[in-house]
């Protein structure tokens, strides 16, 4: 049964107009090249004015040992003086589309409202880069940024992850291999709707297959791409750790028309069933990345405030 009559309808306006656009949505494109760029135009095609109060730099820094280097975004606030707490971003795009300049509205946001210097990780993608390249490349750009803190005006004690989507589970894949390789140390991580579970069990995942945005056979689809033919491990799939103590406090939230839901809901119990303090949020007719489509619907600007209240005061 469709789940497309649940979707809030303020947000839904924007899903048709893309339904119209690109029936069947971005995953009805075959060629990952080509699927990408369809969404390079899609998203070029918002006017975003520059925020006169963020200030912008694009970096090389180290890879992985015996990888290629990676670039990152600096954000910082224009006349923010002395350190200030940082947000360490990983881009969506289920782990084979995205990139820092699809993201630079969210994290030039989140600089300005939240008062933070953001640093935003271009990884590599699959297929051409399956797992474990992605979280590799940024976990290498994590202890890039906890190394340069000072330079960078962070303060190393409030030091955060923000991603959504596969952003999210990237950010707990890397929260996870820090804790396991002893740093750095991290205060904060706020996984958005995180792309969790590979096995794709959930009631959720069987529900979502026609909304257009990450229905069931486009996660299906990413999935075998990123893990390559080979079996997940928990920084490739988060909902296979056994253990999560240990891991910062957290901030996870999920639409209700959102594949992920189910996933995360049960990943959210399990980090505070480990002592770990969460926070949850359900949002009742959003779908994936509504707030992105819909940015000026009401819905999405209550999601937005959350997660800006929880940023501030994780990183207080």
């Amino acid at each position: 049964m469709s789940r497309r009559h649940l979707i809030d309808s303020e947000v839904l306006v924007p899903l048709e107009a893309l339904q119209q656009a690109l029936p069947g949505g971005f995953n009805a494109i075959p060629d990952i090249v080509q699927r990408r760029a369809a969404v390079v135009g899609m998203l070029s095609a918002i006017e975003v004015p520059e925020n006169p109060n963020v200030v912008k730099e694009d970096r090389t820094v180290p890879g992985p040992a015996g990888d290629p280097d990676i670039t990152v975004r600096i954000y910082r606030p224009r006349n923010a003086t002395g350190t200030l707490p940082g947000i360490y971003y990983i881009h969506g795009g289920g782990m084979v589309l995205g990139s820092v300049d699809g993201e630079d509205p969210a994290a030039t946001v989140l600089c300005d409202q939240v008062g933070a210097v953001v640093v935003s990780v271009e990884y590599r993608l699959a297929p051409e880069h399956p797992h474990p390249a992605p979280v590799e490349d940024c976990y290498a750009g994590l202890v890039w940024v906890a190394a340069n803190a000072a330079e960078l005006g962070i303060d190393p004690d409030r030091l955060a992850i923000y991603g959504a989507s596969a952003g999210g589970g990237l950010t707990i894949g890397t929260a996870l291999i820090a804790r396991d390789r002893g740093g750095p140390a991290l205060k904060f991580i706020m996984p958005i709707y995180p792309m969790l579970d590979d096995r794709n069990e959930t009631e959720s995942s069987h529900e979502i297959t026609d909304i257009g945005i990450w229905d069931r056979s486009g996660n299906l689809e990413a999935w075998g791409w990123y893990l390559g033919g080979k079996e997940a491990d928990q920084y490739a799939a988060p909902a296979r750790a056994q253990d999560l103590t240990g891991l910062p406090p957290a901030f996870i939230d999920v639409g209700t028309v959102d594949l992920f839901r189910d996933e995360d809901i049960a990943f959210a119990q399990r980090l505070m069933a480990a002592g770990v303090p969460t926070e949850l949020h359900i949002h009742p007719g959003s779908y994936h990345a509504a707030e992105t489509f819909a940015a000026d619907a009401a819905l999405s600007r209550r999601i937005w405030a959350l997660r800006i209240d929880a940023l501030r005061r994780g990183l207080a």
